[in-house]
């Protein structure tokens, strides 16, 4: 039978740890906790409760912090499960019946999700879409992305779990415009590194496209308000700001623009451009650099995360 480690990276995360953590004693063999840098009471809580095994780091980007969490994983199996994030008993069950004997030619497993947005379950909107969760802990890695990272596999390795996460997405507007305040800023940095640039008819078009994808071609009218209120913000909150950010970066950069931008703002973490038709794509650990080691043990060890040139 396989082992597993659970990994939860976090950050202020007091209202969430409790239940995540709880849900993953049925079936994770070790929990790993990758703290970013909490300043409330979530350390505290995670030390309480015992049971898990604690390390922190410094934050160098979603990816990187990930693949360095997941360096110090013990187990030939790793869960990936973020704090606002539950697994049901259904789902607990599932996984240990497909670690208790791995399937050959397969490294890692999609799991679906149960979205809640402000408290309003979604059931469409695009909300929903599976991502590889459980993977074999050689080929767990990150595709270097500033946000939305999402582990690298090849295609025909990979499975579909049936039972699902249940995902505490959005809590309320603040919530909402707190994070994607964050996420359009480094989608359209990533966006201005990679050449995409902005122009008035992606500023006025793109957004309207989203809004018909997402709440008509996708059924997100079938969510009623709580449809419409997603839809509304993903396609005129995040769409049209990480637009308005890409044009902001381009403007700071022409002679008669404020030139107040540097690379470092616009980009705060490296980003890698791999070649997805290189065999080397879809490598294992030992492909990328590693972080420093740790000195094992229970909740309260830590390990620094070096820093990045």
């Amino acid at each position: 039978m396989g082992q597993l480690t659970a990994v939860i990276v976090c950050k202020n995360e007091q209202d969430n740890i409790v239940g995540c953590l709880e849900s993953l004693r049925d079936v994770a063999d070790e929990i790993l906790v990758a703290d970013s840098g909490s300043t409330d009471d979530t350390l505290a809580i995670v030390s309480r409760l015992g049971g898990c095994r604690l390390i922190r780091g410094e934050w160098t980007g979603y990816a990187p912090f990930r693949n360095w969490a997941v360096s110090h994983v013990r187990h030939p199996w790793v869960l990936i499960v973020d704090a606002d994030e539950r697994v049901t008993p259904e789902l607990a069950a599932e996984i240990r019946k497909v670690l208790a004997r791995p399937q050959k030619g397969v490294d890692g497993y999609k799991v679906g999700f149960i979205t809640y947005f402000m408290g309003h379950r979604l059931r469409f909107s695009n909300w929903n879409r599976p991502s590889i969760r459980l993977v074999r802990r050689e080929r767990c890695r990150f595709e270097p992305k500033q946000v939305h990272e999402r582990i690298v596999l090849e295609p025909s390795r990979v499975r579909r779990l049936r039972h699902k996460l249940l995902h505490y997405s959005i809590s309320d507007c603040d919530d909402f415009l707190n994070k994607y305040a964050i996420y359009t800023r480094l989608a359209a940095g990533e966006m201005w590194y990679r050449g995409r640039r902005a122009g008035f008819a992606s500023l006025l078009i793109r957004p309207l496209l989203r809004f018909v994808s997402l709440y008509v071609i996708r059924g997100g009218f079938l969510d009623g308000i709580p449809g419409l209120q997603v839809c509304m913000l993903m396609a005129f909150f995040n769409t049209f700001v990480k637009q308005a950010r890409l044009w902001e970066f381009q403007w700071a950069r022409q002679p008669e623009g404020p030139n107040h931008l540097d690379d470092r703002s616009v980009l705060p973490y490296r980003v890698d451009a791999p070649d997805r038709r290189q065999p080397h794509y879809y490598g294992d650990l030992g492909a990328r650099p590693t972080a420093q080691s740790m000195p094992s043990g229970d909740c309260g060890k830590t390990g620094r995360l070096p820093r990045q040139a």
